[in-house]
């Protein structure tokens, strides 16, 4: 196969010996075409490929020309009223533009042939050009672009929470409500966030068969390890997996005990989904959002609180009790230990008590004092 028969080349998009009435409609459809085969050949789905073509049309319509006098000036204005007018977050409006690059450079690759496509189309010297470049985009400088009032569950916060949590199965089941099951599922749910250190769409995907065993811990039976199938995936990649073993036992009891005696109670034994619903569904990461302000506001917690804030519990409390870093790093499923920093918020007693390990030799030696 030469390089003119890439999948996504011009000339496999192009229609030969046609006469368009609208030639710049037809070609930029070609365009769009050839992506969407270029991405496929790479072997991104369609998950990743819809919502680029869906960027890069909106960003068509807002420049009102199309790919062949696209300038970076164009870049400018866009980025400027995603600024001022939508209020769209710095990561968000990279990734906009990371999108956009992508389509950029596909056009102007020469491999593909869009360039002299174009010129043989409608003259010398119009083609599209690059028009994403370091000084007309967002440039990646932090690891973490969160908001920064996000924290983590204290530890008196995350016991008052779990309490309400469970206290919610306790009145529904003394008011013979509906719910009870429901409350004893999301009661659960909430601990295993905690108990894993997992995300609200990691929660959600979980699958029964998710749980096995881990050799290095054989007192939590078939519950030593946490298969992780749906991890925060590197942008245009597929979900990135991982296991995390158990630490926390009062977790495995609490997890073991709806599986083994409340979730078989929803009557759907056919369904994958570790968290179901009444009518036989998987839990969305949204519902499980609804259910933790519910349960939030009702205690007064404050609003800076929020499902991930029990992950950044567990990197935290882990921390506080002298678990392995590295450990944290595989379990939390970060690339880099500088992300599990920046999760991790220890109390001012453990920083207190890190700094008179610290400085001890030196204060010994200073009064004369030999170490022990």
């Amino acid at each position: 196969m030469g390089q003119s028969d890439l999948a996504g080349a011009a000339h496999l998009e192009l229609v030969s010996g046609v006469v368009q009435l609208r030639p710049e409609d037809a070609l930029f459809e070609a365009m769009l075409r050839g992506w969407r085969a270029q991405q496929a050949a790479r072997g991104l789905q369609e998950s990743t490929i819809a919502p680029r073509e869906r960027l890069v049309r909106s960003f068509l319509a807002f420049c009102n020309e199309y790919p062949l006098q696209w300038q970076p000036g164009h870049v400018d204005e866009w980025t400027l009223s995603l600024t001022s007018e939508h209020h769209l977050a710095p990561s968000t409006i990279r990734n906009y533009q990371t999108d956009l690059r992508l389509f950029s450079e596909y056009l102007t690759d020469a491999r593909y042939g869009w360039a002299a496509e174009c010129e043989a189309a409608f003259g010398p010297g119009v083609h599209p050009v690059p028009i994403c470049h370091e000084w007309n985009t967002i440039a990646h400088l932090n690891d973490y672009e969160g908001r920064p009032e996000a924290r983590p569950f204290t530890r008196d916060e995350l016991q008052r929470f779990l309490d309400y949590a469970d206290d919610q199965v306790e009145r529904a089941v003394k008011a013979k409500r509906k719910g009870a099951l429901a409350a004893y599922r999301d009661a659960t749910l909430f601990k295993v966030m905690y108990g894993w250190g997992l995300r609200r769409t990691e929660t959600s995907e979980l699958d029964v068969v998710d749980w096995g065993r881990n050799p290095a811990a054989p007192e939590f039976g078939r519950y030593g390890m946490l298969h992780v199938r749906y991890g925060k995936a590197v942008r245009g990649q597929p979900p990135r997996r991982r296991n995390v073993p158990s630490v926390m036992g009062w977790a495995v009891s609490a997890v073991a005990d709806y599986v083994e005696n409340i979730r078989p109670r929803f009557d759907c034994a056919d369904h994958p989904a570790l968290w179901v619903t009444e009518r036989g569904g998987r839990v969305k990461p949204a519902e499980i959002n609804a259910r933790f302000v519910t349960y939030r506001d009702a205690l007064g917690m404050p609003k800076d609180l929020s499902p991930h804030s029990a992950r950044h519990a567990y990197v935290t409390h882990l921390t506080e009790d002298g678990v392995d870093r590295r450990f944290i790093q595989e379990a939390v499923g970060h690339r880099c230990d500088t992300s599990t920093a920046i999760y991790t918020h220890v109390s001012g007693d453990f920083m207190n008590t890190a700094l008179r390990k610290a400085l001890s030799p030196a204060l010994d030696e200073a009064s004369g004092e030999q170490p022990g």
